[in-house]
């Protein structure tokens, strides 16, 4: 597996100190952000609480968790995460406004929060309310754990103001390279006692946690290190009108900056901000296709529905038009901060050229044509020169991080270019560079051509793959199409001709004819050298198999075959396939049918609950869960043979969280179901929501309506599926 760059060490001259800084879980109950680009503050939620904010883009997260405690002061500190039940939801099914309500286990308070962010600067605003269920007078504080520009090891810290109203928590990075991220905390009606501390035995939490008192109050982190902030919340303790608080985290390049926002944003009063905030999602909504932007498929899911229109909308990130992150999140071990893999964080927060064609694709059947054509340019204006590919990943500002090559997120660019009519001389010259690419591909330690690729779509096989092969059908055709209408003849002839002659070899390159899972015909996940009925053996990856014959290892990834009209819906290799899958890899959940990636996939939780790690192959010490986005091909796919795919649809809604967001994975009915991790068929400690789970649900509705899949074109449907 490709692993990111890794972090660079802290100046010399002030060392980080404190414990190591690492990110939240993954399994977020919410994401939101404001739809204006004027506000590019983004945050999840997890456990009750606050977790990773995002700013200023969605590459970078800057805070690890914004968290209240509850304490009497003698018997008891609670805090959100650890000692309170949790419950999230929106509000408005219009908007990603949140609240959360986090209640004391034994009954004595409740905790109800509402988090926006304010559309007209840089600032996160959250209301409280403390509610005293006993009559008891109790305290409220806050625990901030800023990880400024993407870590949490070089950070300093102080306290600024001198009355409580105008005090603030301010920090700053002390290790940016460029530009720089501050945060600055204020409260109303105001901030009482107040710590800045390195995360360990002496910080604020664990000072009040020890005693239920702030004995220590340092005034400024001066050397960087991970800090922890802390402070009261004056004025609060839960009883008669001393209940509400609303907290404005501000940021900015530097403390005066983020103070500006915070202090500005908490002028204004916390209703009129989320009045706004709604109002803006509102009108996104109303703008797509349908009524209320909701397809007539999908009154049964209306909920998860806009739910995924909203998360699609907000992935995108503000600088950057067009770069659309796939999760907010960093699962496992991506948030471990592991030197030469996880650190600096990246991983899910990062854009793909793939998945990037999946949320185009979702975006332009919903209706936002503009954002989808914000999708291609900015795909082109990150493509690779002077070769003509495209990062295997990247930054929003479009900066490589990992650097494997995977032909499919060569061709998909172009197949979007031409679904949304990017197909002017301008797009043209990154579409012929990109088809120039792939035709002239040559892997350089195999030597095999095109349509063998270094990478499929799950990022750890080289060979030749079904899903790939379509992409790569697709594309050529389309470049051959926009080709054409910019008079390049020659050209238009020359990707026809690699298109037909990849169509052709297509099932002698990746369809078994004596493998064991069946005794006709099938599908492989792909063959490694090009001989599909051959025992060919390799590495699974993920700690599977260090191994397997190859025709014993199927994927539901060849259903892009049909969705993309490279093979008609009915082609018997495609549904003697579908048997074997179904038999392989389908799994039965109280919410519906999900999928497996692959045979023998290891990536997902422990057998014990634990999270997803690198293991050695043949380990076998995790396991590939189910997946939505699965489910939502499969209803295309239904939808494309003339069958009704409203039932796949249903069963992704109900993945869905209480906050309405979906998984990458669901858990799969292997033991542990229940604890220590989740329900069968709901999601796990995977990346959550994953953007591309809530496109399939997206895409699905659509192709539900339409009757055919959305992203099929006729132009290679024609020529090869009917």
């Amino acid at each position: 597996m490709p692993v990111a760059s890794p972090a660079a060490p802290p100046p010399p001259d002030r060392p980080a100190r404190g414990e190591k800084s690492t990110w939240t879980e993954a399994d977020k109950a919410g994401f939101g952000t404001a739809r204006t680009r004027r506000s590019r503050v983004w945050f999840t939620l997890q456990r009750g609480r606050v977790s990773e904010v995002f700013a200023p883009d969605l590459s970078t997260p800057s805070v690890r968790n914004l968290e209240l405690v509850v304490t009497d002061g003698r018997t008891f500190t609670d805090r959100e995460s650890t000692d309170m039940t949790h419950a999230t939801s929106r509000p408005d099914e219009l908007s990603l406004r949140f609240r959360q309500v986090n209640t004391d286990e034994d009954g004595r308070y409740r905790l109800v929060k509402d988090v926006v962010t304010d559309p007209r600067r840089d600032a996160l605003r959250v209301r409280v309310r403390l509610e005293s269920l006993d009559g008891a007078a109790y305290q409220l504080w806050v625990v901030h754990d800023p990880a400024l520009d993407n870590g949490g090891m070089d950070d300093r810290g102080r306290t600024v103001g001198g009355d409580r109203r105008g005090r603030a928590l301010v920090a700053h990075d002390a290790g940016a390279e460029r530009g720089g991220v501050a945060t600055a905390l204020v409260a109303r009606p105001g901030l009482g006692p107040t710590s800045n501390a390195v995360a360990g035995p002496r910080d604020g939490w664990r000072d009040l946690r020890a005693d239920h008192r702030l004995d220590r109050r340092p005034v400024a982190l001066r050397r960087a290190g991970n800090l922890v902030q802390v402070g009261r919340v004056a004025g609060v303790d839960g009883r008669g009108e001393r209940q509400r608080a609303v907290l404005t985290l501000g940021f900015g390049t530097d403390e005066a900056d983020a103070r500006r926002a915070a202090r500005t944003s908490r002028r204004e009063a916390w209703a009129a901000t989320a009045e706004r905030y709604d109002r803006q999602w509102h009108r996104y909504l109303a703008g797509l296709r349908g009524p209320g932007g909701v397809p007539a498929a999908a009154e049964t899911v209306r909920r998860t529905y806009l739910s995924s229109a909203l998360v699609l909308a907000a992935a995108e990130d503000k600088a950057h038009p067009g770069a659309i992150i796939a999760s907010p999140s960093a699962p496992w071990v991506w948030g471990d901060e592991v030197p030469d893999l996880s650190s600096p964080s990246g991983a899910y927060h990062l854009v793909w050229a793939r998945d990037a064609y999946e949320f185009g694709t979702a975006l332009w059947a919903m209706g936002d044509r503009r954002a989808a054509r914000r999708v291609v340019d900015w795909l082109f204006e990150v493509q690779q020169r002077p070769d003509g590919s495209f990062p295997q990943n990247s930054t929003v500002d479009g900066e490589p991080v990992w650097d494997e090559l995977q032909l499919d997120e060569v061709a998909l660019p172009i197949v979007l270019a031409r679904l949304t009519g990017r197909t002017g001389p301008r797009a043209w010259a990154g579409v012929r560079r990109a088809a120039d690419f792939v035709a002239g591909f040559r892997d350089p330690e195999t030597g095999r051509r095109a349509p063998y690729s270094p990478q499929e779509r799950w990022e750890n096989q080289a060979g030749y793959s079904p899903n790939t092969i379509a992409g790569l059908v697709a594309g050529m055709v389309a470049a051959a199409d926009i080709a054409r209408q910019n008079g390049a003849r020659a050209d238009a002839r020359r990707y026809l001709r690699l298109a037909d002659a990849w169509q052709a070899r297509l099932k002698r390159l990746t369809v078994t004819r004596n493998g064991p899972l069946a005794d006709t015909a099938y599908f492989l996940r792909l063959s490694k050298d090009g001989h599909p009925s051959r025992g060919t053996r390799y590495a699974i990856g993920d700690g599977g198999p260090a191994a397997v014959d190859q025709r014993r290892v199927v994927d539901p990834s060849f259903l892009t075959l049909t969705r993309l009209g490279v093979l008609p819906a009915d082609d018997p290799v495609v549904a003697s396939t579908l048997r074997v899958v179904d038999r392989e890899l389908r799994v039965e959940t109280p919410n519906g049918p999900f999928w497996r990636r692959f045979s023998f996939d290891g990536y997902g939780e422990t057998r014990s609950g634990g999270q997803w790690r690198i293991t050695e192959d043949g380990s076998r010490e995790t396991l590939g869960r189910a997946w939505p986005l699965l489910t939502g091909e499969r209803g295309e796919h239904e939808v494309a043979a003339g069958r009704d795919g409203t039932a796949y649809l249903a069963t992704i809604a109900a993945a869905a969280g209480a906050g309405d967001v979906i998984s990458e994975q669901v858990w799969d009915g292997r033991a542990p179901t229940g604890r220590p991790c989740c329900p069968a068929g709901e999601g796990t400690r995977a990346a959550t929501p994953l953007v591309w789970s809530h496109a399939a649900l997206v895409r699905l509705a659509w192709t539900i309506q339409q009757g055919r899949p959305v992203d099929q074109q006729e132009v290679v449907a024609r020529r090869y599926a009917r």
